[in-house]
């Protein structure tokens, strides 16, 4: 047992002295997080806007006064007909207009909206607020129940995509990595022929990474709840606890891809062909895994970090018990076990 603590001291300091990748660990996530949270966001918010207004009556000026006041829209200009507000919106000058006709103010109905569509997810968005806003007396979305997230942040959406995605890359890329380097410099031999079984050497250095995980987990945590101002829903317990079936099924892949892998450059390229797209484009951090086509709905089905980001969304955001995320930890659970089955058998036959 000396041993083994031994071997997990060892590692833990040579992660240490490495400071460029403390600072990939530990900068990533803070990075990510403020990005994410601040600058990559999909909230409706100050949407130049033209007001096209054929009457001046007392119901249009309330609902143009109510579009100003809100957070969502900025009145930059007001033209005399639809033309006018186009020619606005093609020269980049506003990205949408609204145009009320005649007959608003005694039947709430002839307004047009001319957007700008190069970005439809968006149009759509300022379209759906603008309707709620001239439509709504309070000046805002007031009647419209917004559940779990009431001021439609995409921080909450961010946050637990950011956790699936830097645990996966962390776990699995630097474990592959680890064990990489020990065999290009020949040291991974000399630790196989120590009184130590090799499986305990394995799980020697998966242990490192598997606290600084925990550790960039509550990182994490802490910049969504106090910096991007997401709240924490549901039970600590069980978000650590998903997690860490997570975690344990990243530093398996880690260790079939070291397995596989011959030099540290294709531990690193494979991590990212086999990781870091699909985390991306099929995990539904970005885009909705509904909205996709089938083929690659199926494709996604594959995807660990798809299964994590759901029961985050639910567990965090919605504070739901363990019983409502009990699909999404099977899965994670049985794919952990088979990655892991797969990487110890490969590891032995090498040692074979």
């Amino acid at each position: 047992m000396k041993q083994f603590v031994s071997f997990i001291i060892k590692e833990a300091r040579h992660i240490l002295r490495d400071k460029r990748t403390m600072l990939i660990l530990f900068g990533m996530p803070i990075v990510l997080m403020l990005l994410f949270g601040f600058a990559i966001t999909n909230d409706v918010k100050n949407v130049r806007t033209v007001v096209v207004c054929s009457s001046s009556d007392h119901l249009t000026q309330r609902a143009i006064d109510r579009l100003a006041a809100s957070e969502y829209f900025t009145i930059t200009a007001t033209a005399t007909t639809p033309e006018i507000a186009e020619r606005l919106i093609r020269s980049q000058h506003a990205d949408m207009a609204i145009v009320f006709g005649q007959r608003f103010a005694s039947t709430k109905s002839g307004v047009q909206f001319i957007v700008d569509t190069a970005d439809p997810n968006m149009a759509q968005q300022w379209t759906s607020y603008a309707t709620a806003v001239i439509l709504n007396g309070q000046g805002g979305l007031v009647n419209s129940k917004m559940l779990y997230n009431p001021r439609i942040k995409s921080a909450y959406n961010f946050v637990p995509a950011i956790m699936g995605m830097l645990l996966m890359l962390i776990c699995a890329m630097m474990t592959s990595v680890s064990i990489v380097r020990e065999k290009e410099r020949g040291t991974m031999e000399v630790l196989l022929v120590s009184p130590v079984r090799p499986l305990m050497i394995i799980i020697a250095k998966a242990v490192p990474y598997l606290v600084l995980a925990l550790a960039i987990l509550v990182t994490i945590l802490l910049m969504g709840r106090f910096v991007l101002d997401v709240p924490i829903q549901g039970s600590l317990v069980w978000i650590f606890l998903v997690s860490l079936i997570y975690i344990l099924l990243a530093l398996s892949l880690g260790l079939l891809i070291s397995n596989i892998a011959t030099s540290q450059l294709m531990a690193l390229l494979m991590s990212a062909m086999v990781l870091l797209m699909p985390i991306v484009m099929l995990s539904g951090m970005l885009f909705p895994v509904e909205s996709m086509p089938r083929i690659l709905q199926w494709l996604s089905a594959i995807v660990p970090p798809r299964y994590y980001i759901e029961a985050m969304r639910k567990l965090m955001i919605m504070g739901v018990g363990i019983g409502d995320v009990l699909r999404e930890v099977l899965i994670l659970s049985g794919m952990a076990l088979v990655l892991l089955t797969l990487s110890l058998a490969k590891f032995k036959n090498r040692l074979a």
